[in-house]
């Protein structure tokens, strides 16, 4: 509903439909604070974070971004609560959080979305099926911002 903001979400029932071995999907949509506790009781050593995310980037660039530079680097999101919030609340249960982000190119009500972030979740479904996904993507450069 909200454009290119459907990013996680869209890789999540990509996910369902199509599952990948070694990979769990809960699909936190706007409110992913709420699905702590499915989190928790799956008992993960890795939890990788998608989402839109606004990094001023070209649209469907993707990249990881520091866990702990979310708040500091105040990146946009719309959820109700930022999501440095939901990692801290996992960092004990969890040893390695990772958040990859896409460039969103519009986010507004009823705006499909866009190719460029439809292409991205391929990407990210691809690295995730192949196993390499710590390797597919370079972090977020504080230059880049």
């Amino acid at each position: 509903m909200l454009g290119d903001d459907g990013a996680g979400p869209l890789l999540a029932e990509k996910m369902l439909a199509n599952p990948l071995e070694h990979w769990h999907v809960i699909d936190g949509g706007s409110t992913p604070e709420n699905v702590v506790h499915q989190i928790r009781q799956l008992k993960p050593s890795l939890l990788l974070i998608v989402d839109a995310t606004e990094m001023g980037l070209m649209p469907g660039d993707i990249r990881f971004v520091d866990p702990d530079l979310i708040a500091e680097l105040f990146l946009m999101n719309t959820h109700n609560m930022p999501l440095n919030f939901l990692i801290e609340q996992l960092r004990d249960d969890i040893s390695e959080i990772l958040f990859l982000g896409i460039q969103p190119d519009i986010v507004g009500f009823y705006y499909p979305m866009t190719d460029a972030v439809k292409k991205a979740v391929e990407q990210i479904y691809q690295a995730l099926n192949l196993h390499y996904i710590q390797k597919a993507f370079e972090p977020l450069a504080i230059c880049e911002q």
